[in-house]
């Protein structure tokens, strides 16, 4: 009896022990880290300009913090490492390690992910400055409440438009914005919008990464978006917060990218351990610039793959099921021509229901089939607005009533 009793308490504590390390409970990963002893991070110190300086950064780092220290100066971009105020990079940790013991969903994070999508101090190539304390007590307030990651991803989209005061303008002053050059300005476009949101998830301990390509199959440019960590899974989000993950007004799109073609394939950065590399278009300011000229050393993989299968999903089950139709838009030079082929042309318009953007892309030119129109994919019975500019730079908003049948409807560059 008394040996079985002792076989119980055993088994109880064992069982105690799993469930404590499942909730995220477990050891911390750097108890027993010695800097001396990593092999790697004396390699990138005794390689450096500056190895002094960055030898006295890792000794004076707590010892707590000093694994993520080590991790970034390894895995950091050369220039970065020879070139970057040491100072922001204390701070980074320093509050990466804050958010990482605040919140219950950092804590369980797996070591891998948090490293390399939670800790690192930068996007792609955008100027390096300091953005992780600022955020950090910007969006904490929104998310302290949250009993989830994916309430807090909620918090985190429901507020950044209002708490950054970022909103989307083509008329900001470069592609690549740093979080405090949009901010400091007050507008984003896609690019800048991306690093912005990937760094607020970041500064709360959710991990996300920008996601990107080159060009859409048709040629229209480049587009840039944002993935979180959930449960195990990437999951597709934007800067204005989509209905639901993974639904996207671009899936159209993705669903037409080609995964051998490094212009139309679909790329998600990864700042350690990448096999490929990320197109970063706005690099070059040439228009004729080849792609394989372009910067490599922002690490990636290639994405295309699993996009492609979201868009099938999402598409083939919809019109299976019934509660969805196409929206087609042709555009034309003006009012009362759109009998021929060069009354045609090629405009950019997007659909919006409400404040959601459901689709978006460019009409057909003259030189495209006469049935070749620009269609989205929408839910039945539903009011949509389209909205695109004229010959003379002025917004133009259209209401559409979509019900049960598709429809097409005719905009105008006049």
């Amino acid at each position: 009896m008394e040996r079985s009793m002792r076989l119980l308490t055993f088994f109880a504590a064992a069982a105690l022990m799993v469930f404590a390390v499942g909730c995220g409970t477990q050891p911390k990963a750097d108890e027993g880290y010695n800097p001396d002893n990593d092999e790697a991070l004396q390699e990138a110190i005794a390689n450096s300009a500056r190895g002094e300086e960055l030898r006295k950064l890792i000794n004076e780092t707590p010892a707590e913090e000093q694994r993520d220290m080590a991790y970034l100066i390894i895995n950091m971009p050369e220039h970065d490492r020879e070139a970057m105020d040491l100072e922001l990079l204390k701070e980074n940790v320093t509050y990466a390690n804050i958010a990482r013991e605040k919140y219950a969903w950092a804590q369980a994070l797996p070591e891998e992910v948090y490293q390399c999508d939670v800790l690192p101090y930068a996007v792609v190539d955008e100027v390096r400055d300091s953005w992780r304390k600022e955020l950090y007590e910007m969006f904490s307030p929104a998310v302290d409440t949250c009993a989830t990651m994916y309430d807090a991803i909620c918090a985190v989209n429901a507020n950044i438009p209002r708490l950054t005061g970022v909103d989307y303008n083509t008329k900001r002053e470069k592609t690549n914005q740093s979080p405090r050059e949009s901010m400091r300005q007050g507008m984003a476009s896609c690019t800048g919008l991306s690093i912005l949101l990937v760094d607020a998830y970041r500064s709360v301990g959710i991990p996300a990464r920008f996601v990107g390509t080159a060009s859409w199959h048709d040629n229209r440019g480049n587009h840039s978006w944002t993935e979180v960590w959930l449960d195990g899974e990437w999951r597709v989000t934007e800067y204005y917060f989509p209905s639901q993950l993974d639904h996207l007004w671009f899936m159209p799109d993705a669903s037409k990218s080609k995964i051998g073609d490094r212009t139309y394939a679909i790329y998600a950065t990864r700042f350690a351990g990448a096999d490929d590399w990320f197109p970063m278009v706005w690099a070059d300011e040439s228009d004729d610039c080849p792609i394989d000229a372009l910067p490599k050393w922002v690490g990636a993989e290639n994405v295309t793959a699993h996009y492609q299968a979201l868009a099938y999903d999402q598409y083939t089950r919809h019109l299976e099921a019934g509660t969805h139709t196409f929206l087609r838009i042709a555009g034309y030079k003006e009012r009362g021509k759109t009998e021929h082929s060069d009354d045609r042309v090629a405009m950019g318009v997007d659909v919006f229901r409400g404040t959601e953007q459901m689709g978006g892309g460019l009409t057909a030119g003259e030189l495209r089939d006469m049935n070749d129109f620009f269609s989205v994919l929408l839910p039945k019975n539903t009011e949509y607005e389209l909205r695109y500019y004229n010959a003379v730079g002025e917004l133009q908003i259209q209401r559409v009533e979509l019900g049960e049948e598709p429809i097409t409807i005719n905009i105008f560059l006049e």
